[in-house]
């Protein structure tokens, strides 16, 4: 059952309780005089003495995370943190439901050393093998008699006997059983399997004793198995007994592995929040920081350029010829133009590489006085494109540039 209030303000009043066990006498504040009067209600008794905020030195802590020394969060940090974060750890820290089943019939489970169980290597002889057989004819008569402890007597002779046969330790199990002795009775059945996994015996027993023990998922296991193999109808019916706890236990292990699934995806997500939040506040930070130096380049372009570009620093009124500055930060971000200016600031000479190239050449213009880069850099501007001219026009005899050489 939920509890009634917001996750939140349960982590609140539980950071508060735990300041007050520790500072008993911060009660005895007007401002917490109706907590004080709740404590009494109920036989509590507040300590008299006036409060004193504990020493920040000393690890003292005030409630709702803050400390001593008034370095706790900020509220609205706090506020934010507690809003990306606390949706998930409610989830996260909801306690699963149990399941309730009905658990009429389930007995203590025994205790007793392991039943002998024969060597299993040794090959019986046709003497031995026919000894075993009259054996496991007087434990059934023995077991139909309800002699059950007569019977596993015999039927452990017979195994002795024939360690390698299945039935005779499936046919002990069901004695164990009788007995009340579930433990036992799986351990002969494990064996029968051992022997023989098709066994329909071995299952139908080891279901029935892991449903005395409260087993119910493993029993339905086996005695399906046991009615796939050989269907018996008291194999059904135990099977119908159990059904109805062991389908609660198989839903809730289903609700388990989504509910582990949902978990594992929520941390993932909560950290990459709080990994993008961090990496925004690292760019905020280094956004803020570089704002005077024109991304990344230091101190700005002060004397990297003719003129030294007057305004530009960190603490500037303004870039010459009105550039604007979130324009300039945005080019930069442009690694054509990044990689120019490096060079350019490196050596003012290389500017002639760039005399082609409109879109380094033109910002550059920009921070010269006067867009005069000839003058500046002592380099000539490229030239302009003007209309274009045909070829020269051919002399004619009428034109002042004819000249008749006598050959015609």
């Amino acid at each position: 059952m939920a509890a009634p209030m917001q996750h939140e303000d349960l982590l609140k009043l539980k950071s508060f309780i735990e300041f007050v066990d520790a500072n008993p006498t911060v009660l005895n504040m007007p401002q917490l005089q109706f907590v004080k009067d709740f404590v009494e209600k109920f036989g509590g008794k507040v300590p008299a003495g006036d409060f004193k905020m504990p020493d920040a030195a000393a690890g003292g802590k005030c409630p709702f995370g803050g400390d001593a020394g008034g370095k706790g969060k900020k509220p609205a940090e706090a506020s934010e943190s507690l809003s990306d974060d606390s949706q998930d750890e409610e989830s996260l820290s909801e306690p699963e439901s149990e399941v309730e089943l009905d658990m009429e019939g389930v007995i203590e489970a025994d205790n007793e050393p392991p039943q002998p169980m024969g060597d299993s290597a040794k090959a019986p002889t046709e003497e031995e093998a026919d000894q075993a057989g009259d054996l496991r004819g007087q434990a059934a008569a023995a077991y139909g008699e309800q002699k059950f402890e007569e019977a596993i007597t015999l039927y452990t002779k017979a195994i002795e006997l024939n360690p390698g046969n299945a039935l005779f330790h499936a046919k002990r199990g069901q004695a164990f059983l009788k007995l009340k002795k579930p433990n036992a009775c799986i351990r002969d059945c494990d064996k029968a399997l051992e022997l023989n996994c098709d066994s329909a015996a071995a299952y139908k027993f080891r279901g029935r004793a892991h449903r005395l023990l409260g087993d119910f998922a493993e029993a339905a296991k086996d005695l399906r198995q046991a009615c796939k193999l050989d269907f018996d109808e008291e194999a059904d019916e135990w099977l119908r007994e159990v059904t109805p706890n062991a389908k609660k236990i198989e839903q809730h292990r289903v609700k388990q592995e989504r509910r582990q699934a949902e978990r594992k995806v929520k941390e993932r997500q909560r950290a990459q929040r709080r990994a993008r939040k961090e990496q925004a506040k690292q760019s905020a930070n280094s956004t803020g920081s570089g704002a005077g130096g024109a991304g990344g380049f230091p101190g700005g372009f002060p004397g990297g350029f003719p003129g030294g570009f007057p305004g530009a620093g960190a603490g500037g009124g303004g870039m010459p010829g009105g550039v604007d500055m979130a324009d300039l930060m945005g080019l930069m971000k442009d690694p054509e133009v990044a990689a120019a200016m490096q060079d350019i600031l490196a050596n003012p000479a290389n500017i002639s590489k760039y005399v082609s190239n409109p879109k380094i050449f033109n910002l550059i213009k920009k921070f010269v006085p006067g867009g005069d880069i000839g003058a500046a850099f002592g380099q000539a501007e490229p030239p302009k494109a003007g209309p274009e001219s045909g070829p020269e026009p051919k002399a004619t005899k009428d034109s002042a540039d004819f000249v008749d050489d006598g050959l015609d």
